[in-house]
């Protein structure tokens, strides 16, 4: 019998995809510090298989918006396989328009609502469709994610969204809690000019990145709904009660190599604060041997080259997901695939943490991580193999 165990209260709440408590994207690589190994870059050969383009790795210092970061991040990829020159996009306007939609559902659900940084790969997309896009040189929102600026302003913003729902409505809230978010990331310019010619948002949108938000969509796997179906993301920070396709805990796999080959990348939400997952060394994997059974020689080598893994099964994922051990974490793009040289697959994942560790920004996932600790995952839909999406009823 596998043995479970509880995370610590501050991560269980979900820590960057969304919190209400303060620096939670520092908390969690503070977190991630001890999981390392001395000589992992030297221990490990890996040789891309597939290999998509994306744009610089970025760094969103200490805001919890790794949602927006990577999701624009796989924007900017589909522009580049459209053919379109891609765009350095403005993650935190995306962010800015999340917070006001987020906000306003917390009046209407009378304040029962997740608040703080947090968000899913497809606010991304609803956010574009709804309020279009801006290049970073437009809006690079005051710095949002220096020390202490998202607590701030999540405080400033909190007050205002607990006042509205509290006692006799205010009707003017709406326009308070957009101005506070304004003075702290920046006013939203109505016009702006790109490459000499005049755009707003909107107009950039369709114009410029050119993306349908529509030919997207997300998926997560669980045993609670019907697969094939679509069914509500049960977690916290899905504020919109969005809803994803249902699909078989293999089908993770099969629809992302799917994908990568056919020179799609794939957005991917999913949880990091595992003792497998190693941002310095950039390798994630599922220990065959539980961490609190390991010798102190085999935690010191836990990623000093290839290791067995855990067999992962249905059920194996699903009590982790419902006991909280898998929580929805961290957001990054999954852009191809690489062998190590043993010959097994990895995932080569792009984060936004900064060129900081040891594959300057990039990661090596294996597939049974992502079977395990996938909490959804959205991409073009015709990155879907024909005959699941025959099965989802998507054309």
């Amino acid at each position: 019998m596998t043995k479970f165990s509880m995370k610590p209260l501050w991560l269980s709440a979900g820590l960057l995809l969304g919190t209400t408590v303060g620096f939670a994207q520092d908390n969690l690589v503070n977190s991630l510090k001890n999981n390392q190994s001395a000589n992992s870059a030297n221990s490990f050969t890996f040789t891309p298989v597939v290999n998509a383009e994306a744009t610089s790795v970025k760094n969103q210092k200490s805001s919890g918006t790794c949602w927006s970061y990577s999701t624009n991040s796989f924007l900017e990829s589909e522009m580049i396989r459209m053919g379109k020159k891609p765009v350095d996009l403005a993650d935190l306007f995306t962010a800015r328009n999340a917070y006001i939609e987020k906000g306003i559902n917390y009046v209407r659900m009378h304040g029962a609502l997740t608040l703080g940084d947090g968000g899913a790969c497809h606010d991304v997309t609803n956010m574009l469709a709804k309020y279009g896009a801006l290049p970073q040189e437009a809006y690079s929102g005051n710095d949002y994610g220096s020390p202490g600026s998202s607590d701030r302003m999540n405080k400033l913003t909190e007050a205002i969204l607990k006042k509205a729902v509290a006692g006799k409505f205010d009707p003017s809230w709406k326009a308070k809690y957009i101005a506070t978010i304004d003075s702290c990331m920046g006013a939203v310019p109505e016009k702006f000019t790109y490459e000499g010619k005049e755009y707003t948002p909107k107009t950039f949108a369709k114009e410029v990145v050119g993306i349908n938000a529509a030919d997207y969509v997300e998926l997560s796997s669980f045993t609670t709904s019907p697969y094939y179906e679509k069914s509500v993301l049960m977690v916290p920070d899905n504020w919109s009660f969005d809803q994803v396709y249902n699909v078989p805990m293999n089908d993770i796999t099969t629809i992302i190599d799917n994908a990568l080959k056919k020179g799609f990348t794939v957005a991917w939400a999913t949880d990091v604060s595992e003792k497998g997952f190693s941002w310095k060394n950039g390798v994630a994997y599922v220990p065959a041997k539980d961490f609190e059974s390991m010798s102190a020689d085999e935690k010191k080598a836990m990623f000093n080259g290839p290791k067995p893994e855990k067999e992962i099964s249905v059920e194996l994922r699903q009590a982790a997901f419902d006991d909280y051990e898998t929580t929805d974490d961290h957001g990054m793009q999954i852009t191809g695939i690489a062998k190590d040289q043993s010959g097994k697959e990895y995932y080569i994942v792009k984060n936004s943490w900064g060129a900081t560790n040891d594959y300057k920004g990039y990661l090596y996932v294996t597939k049974s991580f992502v079977q395990y600790k996938t909490t959804a995952f959205l991409l073009n839909k015709n990155g879907i193999p024909s005959d699941l999406r025959k099965k989802m009823a998507i054309k």
